[in-house]
C-alpha cells in the first residue's frame, strides 16, 4: 500500500532538514520498498505492507533525520487511498478560485480535538474553515492587505498542538502522481 508523510517545517537542504536523497534514503532504510519525495515542502510518499509497516517506518525515518540532520518536526501520516478519496470529494468545487487566496488541507496532530463551536472564520477574516474533520481542516485564506491568512498558524494556536499544512493543489497533484487506484 502507499502512504504520504508530511513532516513539519521540513524544507529539502534547509538548516535541520535533510537534503531529497536524504529523506528518501531514511524512509528506504526504514523499510519502505519504495520512497519519492514529492516538492521540497517535506512530503514524501512510500511504500509499505499496512499500517503498521507505514508507523515503523515512519517512525525510522524520523529517527533516522533527528540523528543525521538535527530534524525534531513531527509527520502526519495518511493513507494514499484515503487521500484519494478525500480529493475525490472535491471539496473545493463552490468555492470561486478567484476570490481566494489559495485553498488549503491542515494535517491534525493525532490528539487534536476540534471543540464544538470551533470558529468558521478567523477573527480577521483572512481564514475560512471549509470542512472540520477529525484529521484534516480544509479551509480557504484570504489576502485582505498585504499577507494572507495563515491556517497552520491559527489552528496550531487554537490546538496548542503541532499541524501541518499543504496547498490543497499539492495533494491533488500527490493523489495523482502516487495513488494506488
Amino acid at each position: 500500500m502507499r502512504y504520504a508523510a508530511f513532516f513539519r517545517n521540513l524544507n529539502l537542504g534547509r538548516a535541520n532538514s535533510p537534503n531529497r536523497e536524504q529523506f528518501e534514503a531514511a524512509f528506504l532504510d526504514g523499510g519502505a520498498s519504495e520512497a519519492k519525495s514529492f516538492l521540497t515542502n517535506g512530503t514524501i510518499a512510500f511504500q509499505a505492507s499496512g499500517i503498521r509497516s507505514a508507523k515503523k517506518i515512519l517512525a525510522a525515518a524520523s529517527e533516522s533525520m533527528g540523528t543525521n540532520c538535527g530534524l525534531v518536526e513531527p509527520a502526519f501520516l495518511r493513507e494514499m487511498t484515503y487521500l484519494a478519496a478525500l480529493v475525490d470529494t472535491q471539496p473545493f468545487k463552490s468555492i470561486d478560485r478567484d476570490t481566494v487566496y489559495d485553498c488549503y488541507v491542515t494535517f491534525l496532530h493525532p490528539k487534536a480535538v476540534i471543540p464544538r463551536g470551533f470558529p468558521q472564520v478567523s477573527p480577521r477574516g483572512d481564514v475560512k474553515f471549509v470542512r472540520l474533520t477529525d484529521s484534516e481542516v480544509l479551509s480557504v485564506s484570504y489576502k485582505p492587505g498585504k499577507t494572507p491568512g495563515n491556517p497552520n498558524a491559527l489552528l496550531e494556536k487554537a490546538l496548542a498542538l503541532p499541524v501541518t499544512t499543504r496547498a490543497w493543489n499539492t495533494v491533488v497533484r500527490l493523489v495523482g502522481k502516487h495513488a494506488d487506484l
